[in-house]
This record gives structure tokens, C-alpha cells and sequence, in this order.
């Protein structure tokens, strides 16, 4: 087979074979299909699509270029569960959430990913951690796992190479808004982690790869569908990206923020909801709670506790990071040279962000890459972001920028200003759970 016939094929809107599909699969593991090409088949892909055995061929195919892990080996005592998000602005979520189900009884062996697009990565928060390995050996991610109940990595080596070089080339060719495409990249790393169930983050607003509900929807009863078609228990909730999650974005603040929000000393409410919602989903698809109401009590037991914020400190401690960081986090994050508020230029309440503005900002500070090979500055970011409907003005800014120096401070802020819109009276703010996708 030729690569370009496989790309020609799908650019003119054919169906791709199973085989096809393996054999491209294959070209981009071993490199035998050039970076190129590979962009070439993912724009072809975005603008022509994938029917659900495509999606299906291709997810199995990324799956299959490396390892997959059976954890029937271990006798965990409870299901093996993880979930994902599409991505948005502020999303700390994965941070907290792994080890909150880990405490209610889960094994989590979750595989992130780095920034994309305009999106921030859980991979690159955690780099922000001194020594923190987020690409261990096998052996220890699963010891990791076993003895702790959550391990939070990157792709190892051997688990889903295919997809770990098309995630990089489709950062940075504007092909990441693929239904298809994503589809395939989230679960191809799940699937290999050998999960028994998934629960989903479907990011849906001005800051999320799919910006309207429908676009949401899509996507959600597509990754649903295909996982569940593989044997994986799967469930989606569609949340809300039309403003930053909690107060922070960036990598160090946005980690502050969540030992914060383990140690109980600050947690802003839509993240909040949004996190234990995950969470409760979680503890009903692995079986660990048989209603909606006994799974958020027991949320709220493995927070009250203290005992979510002390498998998040072990797992920092075996995978290399410091083993007070629950502690003195703030001594250990980087700090930026220069922070400052953002001043609104008009005083009133915000009714509007432009969400993805924020995340390019946060990108033109250093906080994201434009290249594969760019290196991401951990210090810079936004700290105290005020929600919609917050009031601002002359005592009362609308975040507080994080930035290398004062240039790049003064840039960001007249991006972040131009990216909030500030009006006199407050607006509808809806729930950010928007909806609930499964089968059944």
C-alpha cells in the first residue's frame, strides 16, 4: 500500500478498509510515513470525516501499535476506572479527581496528555512538580497503581505510540477539532491502560474544542459508542467551557489550585461541582455505589477525610516528587518574576468571555507551544480569574497575570481585557453540567 493513495482515498471521501487504516496506523508507530503525510491524512480526515467503523479501525489500530495492560494479574480489589476531558481553559479536573476516586475504592491508571491547541495539558501541570516522573517505566505506573490507587502519567514508551506522534502533529496543523480524530486518540491510551470503565469530560463553549451543545453532543455519543463497542463501560458529561474553570489557568497555579482544593482550604464552586459530578460518575460506572446520592456521599467523605489528599501526596512522592509537596507546595512551584493584577477598563460585572482568547494569551505568556519541540514556561499563567457575573473595576481586577517579564505581561493583559466582557447587570449563568450521554 501507498500512504498518499490511503490519503488520496480519504481526501476524496472513500471509506478507509480496516487494512488500510492498520497499515497507516503502522507507518506513523514506526515513521516509515513521513510527518507530512500524516498531517496530510489528518486534514483529510477533518474535512471529510469517519463512519463508525473507521473510527472503530482506527481506535483499535492506535490501541494495537504498542502494549496493553491486563490488570487482571494484580487482583485489584476494586474496578479499574479512569476518565478523560476534551480539554478547555482552567481544567484542573484530572488533577484532584484521580485521587478523590482512588479513595473511594477505584484503581486509576490514567495516561494524559500534554497541551493542545489552545488547551492546557495534565501532563505539563504536573511537570510544573519538581521530579515528578510523568513517564515512568510500566513496571512502576502499575506498582504506582496497585499500592496507591492512582497513578497520573503520559504515554509510556510502549502504550500507544501511534497516537502519541499524531496528538503532537495534530497540535500544531489546526486538525484537532476532529470528531473522528479525537475519538480515536482518547481511547486508543484508555483502551491500552485496560480500563473496565470510562467516564468523559465533554468540554462544550467558547473555550472548548466543541464550542456549540450539538458539536458536544456529537462527540460524546461517538467516544460512547466506540468504547462501549469495545467492551469498556463508558458514560459522558457534557460541561460547560464558556469561562475558566476555578480562578487559575496556566501550570504552577493551576497545581496550586488544587492542593487547595484537596486540603479543603479553597474551592470555587463550578469546579467543585464539576469535579465531584466526575467523580460520582465514576463510582457508578465501576460499581462502587449503587445511586447518584450514595456515590456523592461518599465524594464528600473521601474529601472531608483527608484521605484524597493523601493519595494525591503518595502519589507525587512515588513518582518522584517532593514528599512534603501536599504541604509546601507553594515552596516548591515556580514562581513567575513578574505578577500583577489585570485591571478592567471599565468598572461593572463580567457577562462574557471569550474563553479561548484566554487559553491563546496564556500560550503568547509561554504557557503553551506553537511547535512539538517548543518548551512550556511552568511559572506563567492567571491566578484569581473572576467568574461571569463577578464584579470588577478599580478595587477589583479581573485576574492577576503571572508573566516572564513586563512586556509579555502587557501583551497578555490587553489580551485578557479585550477577552472579558464587562457589562451592568448580571446574566443567566447556567449549571455547568449540561447533560448526561449513555447507552443505557
Amino acid at each position: 500500500m501507498l500512504p498518499q493513495e490511503i490519503i488520496r482515498r480519504k481526501r476524496d471521501g472513500a471509506a478507509l478498509s480496516e487494512q488500510e487504516i492498520a497499515f497507516f496506523a503502522a507507518g506513523i508507530t514506526d515513521g516509515s510515513i513521513t510527518e507530512g503525510q500524516v498531517a496530510a491524512f489528518a486534514m483529510a480526515v477533518f474535512f471529510r470525516g469517519m463512519a463508525m467503523e473507521e473510527r472503530i479501525a482506527l481506535t483499535r489500530a492506535m490501541m494495537r501499535s504498542g502494549a496493553v495492560l491486563d490488570w487482571s494479574r494484580e487482583n485489584l480489589p476494586g474496578p479499574v476506572v479512569d476518565k478523560h476531558s476534551t480539554g478547555g481553559v482552567g481544567d484542573k479536573i484530572s488533577l484532584m479527581l484521580g485521587p478523590m476516586a482512588a479513595a473511594c475504592g477505584c484503581y486509576v491508571p490514567m495516561i494524559s496528555g500534554r497541551g493542545l491547541g489552545h488547551t492546557g495539558g495534565t501532563l505539563d501541570k504536573f511537570d510544573s512538580i519538581p521530579g515528578y516522573q510523568t513517564q515512568p517505566d510500566t513496571a512502576t505506573f502499575r506498582k504506582v497503581v496497585r499500592e496507591i490507587g492512582c497513578a497520573i502519567i503520559g504515554q509510556t514508551a510502549d502504550l500507544a505510540p501511534a497516537d502519541r506522534r499524531f496528538y503532537a502533529i495534530r497540535d500544531v496543523t489546526a486538525t484537532v477539532e476532529s470528531i473522528p480524530l479525537i475519538t480515536a486518540s482518547i481511547l486508543s491510551k484508555k483502551l491500552a491502560a485496560g480500563l473496565q470503565a470510562l467516564v468523559m469530560d465533554v468540554k462544550c463553549g467558547s473555550g472548548a474544542f466543541m464550542a456549540t451543545p450539538e458539536a458536544a453532543r456529537e462527540l460524546a455519543d461517538s467516544i460512547v459508542r466506540v468504547a462501549t463497542g469495545a467492551g469498556v463501560k463508558t458514560t459522558a458529561l457534557i460541561t460547560d467551557m464558556n469561562q475558566v474553570l476555578g480562578h487559575t489557568a496556566g501550570h504552577a497555579t493551576e497545581m496550586q489550585e488544587a492542593v487547595d482544593y484537596l486540603t479543603g482550604r479553597r474551592r470555587e464552586a463550578r469546579l467543585d461541582t464539576v469535579t465531584r459530578a466526575l467523580v460520582a460518575e465514576m463510582l457508578l460506572s465501576g460499581g462502587l455505589a449503587a445511586s447518584a446520592e450514595a456515590a456523592a456521599g461518599k465524594v464528600e467523605t473521601a474529601l472531608s477525610s483527608g484521605r484524597a489528599a493523601e493519595v494525591f501526596a503518595r502519589m507525587v512522592a512515588a513518582l518522584g516528587g517532593p514528599g512534603d509537596f501536599l504541604e509546601h507546595s507553594d515552596r516548591h512551584l515556580v514562581k513567575a518574576p513578574m505578577i500583577r493584577p489585570c485591571m478592567p477598563e471599565r468598572a461593572g460585572r463580567v457577562i462574557a468571555v471569550d474563553t479561548r482568547a484566554i487559553g491563546v494569551a496564556l500560550i503568547d505568556l509561554g504557557g503553551g507551544r506553537r511547535r512539538t519541540q517548543d518548551r512550556i514556561d511552568h511559572r506563567v499563567g492567571v491566578s484569581e480569574f473572576q467568574p461571569v457575573n463577578a464584579t470588577v473595576g478599580p478595587d477589583r481586577p479581573i485576574c492577576v497575570i503571572h508573566a516572564a517579564d513586563e512586556a509579555a505581561w502587557t501583551k497578555a493583559g490587553a489580551a485578557i481585557r479585550a477577552a472579558v466582557k464587562v457589562g451592568e447587570t448580571a446574566v443567566f449563568d447556567p449549571s455547568p453540567i449540561l447533560d448526561r450521554i449513555a447507552l443505557n
